[in-house]
């Protein structure tokens, strides 16, 4: 079999219209397809040109592949099991800007440039001071974003026509605002233009977004199968699930640019996409981040494996039903509805969602995701959830590095890193110790989370003990059965 490439595909010319950073499996199951949606109605004419955002990425895969992949959906639809593949072809450029800065840069000076979508993960939406020199290619996303709207406003000569339509999809509050805020603040850390300044602030549009669907990525399990189907060897496959939802903060020009609930997809255009957000974040993420560490000790490896285990399956139940949806200000039958899709599609028989590749970010992902939901529920109650906690204590456990006999590996920021390989050099058998130190981490959870209920230490810190002494089996089926007084 050949790999996929356009000699086997018949691939349209189209104008580069919308540049991508990110090259990973959510954009390229979720975002990408949309467009490929949008082209094939007509509803758009345009190509995509993906931005490897770290030094070491896919870009070279795809490019050997013509920006070519096979997207595989699979899941339950109107009661029926589906199964769907199909090939996007709306790649256009596959750009490393870190071998071709120039290459990257000279796209600030495009007239067909209307669209910028990223998805970096929720560390990438922040500011890397040391971000300088834009004479090489800077290091963070707003680095590299920051650069290209200078050579555009420069190109252009500060036209106010020639902003663009920015669109981030990272999994943080208002990510539209604070992709503003870090771009205006490490524009003036360079002491660049207010001329500048102010027409990235005005001539471009910075949409905030909601993203959801679950995309597990390369079906390894599943390749053999589906090279036969499709008569060839694509090395890009991602996988992905039926359900879809795209909320976008509404934007005339940025509806405009990218009309994409036109075509009959879950996609909105809504005011307040607030609401959409924190159900979607606090649920279907948070349900996700607090799993994680608890199930992969148990020895799980999948979601689906993680709620269709008695144990785990019930801890996580009881965490979305009596922790989460009581924080959330919407009405508790639409809450309970969207909770149980979600653990329906947890369960979809044809998704394999590796647990490891939810833990990539573990640390900022328990503060986006989780660290909200505890803050709310003891305003609300006056009482800590007991679930989370729980979570969080596993997550301690989790960044030991070790799972039985083997060593996990870990993926985060390497400062991060760093901190929990201390923590633990550091350990004396003092959990209570232990456990004020990870909460009093203000470098990961910005804040002191020991201040937030005079009994969280404790707790965390009985939680630690459990786990690290019973093992991750035995303590959390103690913490959900209530069988002895150590986890409760």
């Amino acid at each position: 079999m050949e790999i996929l490439n356009k000699k086997l595909h018949n691939k349209p010319e189209r104008k580069i219209k919308i540049m991508q950073f990110g090259e990973g499996n959510f954009l390229r199951a979720f975002v990408e397809w949309i467009i490929q949606d949008l082209n094939d109605k007509g509803a758009i004419n345009a190509a995509v040109a993906v931005v490897q955002p770290m030094p070491n990425g896919r870009i070279a895969n795809l490019a050997e592949q013509d920006g070519l992949y096979t997207l595989r959906l699979e899941g339950i639809d109107g009661g029926k099991k589906v199964k769907q593949s199909r090939i996007i072809d709306v790649i256009g450029d596959c750009i490393n800007p870190f071998t071709d800065y120039e290459k990257y840069l000279k796209y600030g000076e495009s007239e067909d440039l209307e669209v910028i979508i990223s998805n970096t993960t929720e560390a990438g939406i922040a500011v890397d001071k040391t971000d300088t020199d834009f004479s090489v290619c800077p290091k963070s996303y707003p680095g590299k974003l920051l650069a290209l709207l200078k050579r555009r406003y420069d190109f252009f000569k500060g036209d106010a026509n020639k902003g663009l339509a920015i669109i981030p999809c990272e999994l943080i509050d208002n990510n539209g605002d604070e992709l503003y805020k870090c771009l205006t603040e490490l524009a003036e850390i360079n002491k660049m233009d207010k001329a500048f300044i102010k027409w990235m602030q005005t001539a471009n549009h910075f949409t905030s977004t909601l993203v959801d669907r679950i995309v597990p990525g390369y079906p390894a399990a599943e390749i053999e199968e589906i090279r036969k189907e499709c008569g060839y060897i694509d090395n890009n496959v991602v996988k992905g699930e039926i359900f879809h939802l795209w909320v976008l903060k509404k934007e005339a020009s940025v509806q405009k640019a990218l009309p994409a609930d036109k075509t009959g997809l879950n996609v909105i255009f809504a005011d307040d996409i607030k609401p959409y957000k924190q159900r979607k974040v606090k649920i279907l993420n948070g349900s996700h981040t607090a799993m994680v560490p608890v199930a992969y000790l148990c020895g799980i490896d999948t979601v689906g494996e993680a709620v269709n285990d008695k144990v785990i399956g019930k801890f996580v139940r009881d965490f979305v039903f009596n922790e989460v949806n009581p924080t959330i200000d919407l009405p508790q039958d639409q809450m309970t509805a969207f909770a149980n899709s979600v653990i329906e599609r947890y369960q979809n028989p044809f998704i394999r969602h590796e647990l490891m590749s939810i833990a990539l970010n573990s640390t900022t992902k328990f503060r986006t995701r989780l660290l909200p939901t505890l803050q709310d529920y003891v305003k609300k109650t006056g009482k800590l959830p007991e679930h989370l906690l729980f979570a969080f204590a596993a997550l301690v456990e989790f960044h030991k590095g070790v799972r039985g006999n083997e060593k996990i590996a870990l993926k985060d920021d390497p400062a991060f890193l760093d901190k929990w390989a201390k923590l633990w050099a550091d350990f004396n058998g003092d959990y209570e110790k232990l456990a004020r130190e990870a909460l009093g981490w203000k470098q990961a959870w910005e804040c002191d989370m020991n201040a937030i209920h005079p009994e969280i230490t404790s707790s965390v810190a009985r939680f630690l003990k459990a786990i690290d002494t019973k093992g991750m089996r035995a303590a959390v089926e103690c913490f959900v059965g209530g069988c002895c007084g150590a986890c409760k």
